[in-house]
């Protein structure tokens, strides 16, 4: 995050998306060759159409309205947002970064029965759900125009995708646990030291023209307590792969962890599924060890929300 060349958010990320499809000079042939390595594995994996691929008819007018949606929902989505975050702020590359959990990636999971709310969800409740917890909104109907061009424009992203399969890249990393325990000094130099450039010395991330260049981290115009990436097991295998911003991968495991548990140590809006009780919440819904909610750090209590300003 340091380099302000990453402003560039646009070219950043499709550079790193172009890695998939980019061949690559062949090495000279080592007298006893290694195994197969991850390089292998990266040439294979699932390549998503480009947006010069949209058909140009009728259906290819709901996928790019999807495109528009998920990059700039405050717009085009405005009844159901509640925060200054995008989709794309945690789907990096309009959904098509691989380690982002892209869009290509999840759709051939659903239908999937999911432990959040304890039932079998389809794809759409699946974006409901991003509305209610990461955008800090509500949920559009069932049939919605807005679900409809979602889920339209995820299916073109995963056109050719096998049904069922996980694919490589899908998702997030899942980083093996560090050797210190996430620490929040540790967090807070990392934070400062590879952050801050972009998200800002309080996390509130930066504007241009009125439209989030880089997202808040926390406060009442981040994800609330209900969003996936509260988890700081979660956080920090995004980090980890992806931050600082076209530089995944630099940051070690250590740090990844403790920036994670750094930006998760602060408090957001509250938990939609809050019935009044916080521990109660947390036993409901928070209760890992990947979870602050609910917790005691610096002497503060997690989980009291932040109201939406």
């Amino acid at each position: 995050m340091k380099h302000m060349r990453f402003i560039l958010l646009g070219a950043a990320l499709s550079l790193a998306a172009c890695d998939h499809a980019t061949p690559q000079l062949a090495a000279p042939v080592a007298k006893n060759p290694a195994p197969a390595t991850s390089t292998s594995k990266k040439q294979s994996a699932f390549v998503p159409p480009s947006e010069s691929d949209i058909p140009n008819d009728d259906f290819g007018k709901q996928i790019a309205l999807g495109r528009q949606i998920f990059i700039d929902p405050a717009r085009y989505a405005k009844a159901y947002v509640g925060n200054q975050l995008s989709c794309e702020n945690c789907h990096l590359d309009a959904g098509r970064l691989a380690q982002s959990a892209p869009l290509w990636g999840a759709y051939p999971m659903y239908p999937a029965y999911r432990s959040k709310n304890h039932h079998v969800n389809t794809f759409a409740e699946r974006l409901q759900g991003c509305f209610n917890y990461s955008m800090n909104g509500k949920a559009p109907p069932l049939g919605d125009p807005v679900l409809v061009a979602l889920e339209t424009y995820a299916y073109w992203m995963a056109k050719g995708a096998p049904v069922g399969a996980s694919l490589p890249g899908r998702g997030y990393p899942k980083l093996a646990k560090p050797a210190l325990a996430p620490d929040y000094a540790r967090g807070e130099t990392v934070f400062k030291r590879d952050c801050a450039l972009c998200h800002g010395d309080n996390g509130q991330g930066q504007q241009s023209a009125g439209r989030t260049v880089f997202p808040p981290l926390w406060g009442s115009q981040s994800f609330n307590w209900g969003a996936g990436m509260e988890q700081v097991n979660f956080a920090a295998g995004f980090i980890k792969a992806n931050m600082p911003l076209g530089r995944g991968n630099t940051l070690t495991d250590q740090d990844a962890w403790d920036v994670a548990y750094f930006m998760d140590a602060h408090e957001r809006p509250q938990d939609p599924r809050f019935t009044g009780s916080i521990q109660a919440t947390r036993a409901s819904y928070h209760d890992t060890p990947d979870s602050l909610y609910g917790t005691e750090v610096n002497g503060r209590m997690l989980g009291q929300g932040q109201p939406t300003d």
